[in-house]
């Protein structure tokens, strides 16, 4: 497919060409990755959690269509199961849920809270550090939710792309984002909510809570590497990279 022919990830356009995104570009974006989230929560024929969504596993494609990519520490669920819990963490800092990050349970809604850290930084423009600082450095999950609750979110926006933009719809991503990343996993919602959320201009958004996020005290982080679990791999099943679409 010659749309393939460049592969570039949305990481790279957030960090060297911000102007080439515009927010109708972006809110685009961040409903195509929502819709390759759900396939594989929900409408593939096995149950898939991704366990590394982050920007630089989404690649955009010339026509800037989102795709979910690389595969290596995705697992599957079978029949019923919901949650499993794994005794080696894997995965990427600022993008880990609370529960995966300390205690190793992972689901559908760890992953959503990957994409709430997606939304945030391709609304925000900038990084998320996966850290909580003291004093006034604060990751971007805390910047979020302090400006969120003093009534300044669309300072949040990527000041690149402030010019000709719908309040509305940005204040939807970013209460959206927040509900993806609160601390409970039973609080955040599911995927196919997510989605009549981010296409519906008049579905009740409810509230966030309290977002979740974890401290890193000098040396004393844990380790994260890429090491094999108990769950089944996705690599026993052939996957191609998903287009979000």
């Amino acid at each position: 497919m010659s749309s393939w022919k460049i592969k570039v990830s949305i990481c790279s356009f957030l960090t060297k060409r911000k102007t080439l995104l515009s927010w109708k570009i972006r809110l685009e974006i961040i409903c195509g990755i929502a819709r390759g989230i759900l396939y594989l929560h929900q409408d593939s024929r096995f149950k898939v959690i991704h366990r590394d969504l982050k920007a630089s596993n989404i690649l955009l494609d010339r026509q800037m269509n989102p795709k979910i990519s690389d595969f290596g520490m995705a697992r599957i669920f079978w029949g019923d199961q919901n949650v499993a819990k794994t005794k080696k963490v894997v995965g990427t800092y600022g993008y880990m849920s609370p529960e995966y990050a300390m205690d190793g349970h992972f689901s559908t809604k760890s992953d959503v809270f990957s994409f709430g850290v997606l939304v945030l930084e391709i609304v925000s423009g900038k990084k998320n550090t996966g850290s909580c600082y003291t004093s006034s450095q604060h990751n971007l999950l805390r910047q979020t939710w302090t400006l969120w609750n003093e009534g300044n979110a669309l300072e949040l926006l990527d000041e690149s792309i402030r010019a000709n933009i719908f309040e509305n719809e940005v204040l939807r991503c970013i209460q959206i984002g927040l509900l993806c990343v609160q601390e409970h996993p039973e609080d955040r919602p599911n995927m196919s909510n997510i989605l009549l959320l981010l296409s519906s201009e008049i579905a009740q958004i409810s509230l966030p809570k309290y977002p979740g996020f974890f401290i890193r005290k000098r040396n004393t982080e844990t380790e994260f590497s890429r090491i094999q679990d108990d769950s089944r791999s996705i690599n026993e099943i052939t996957v191609s990279i998903l287009h979000g679409r």
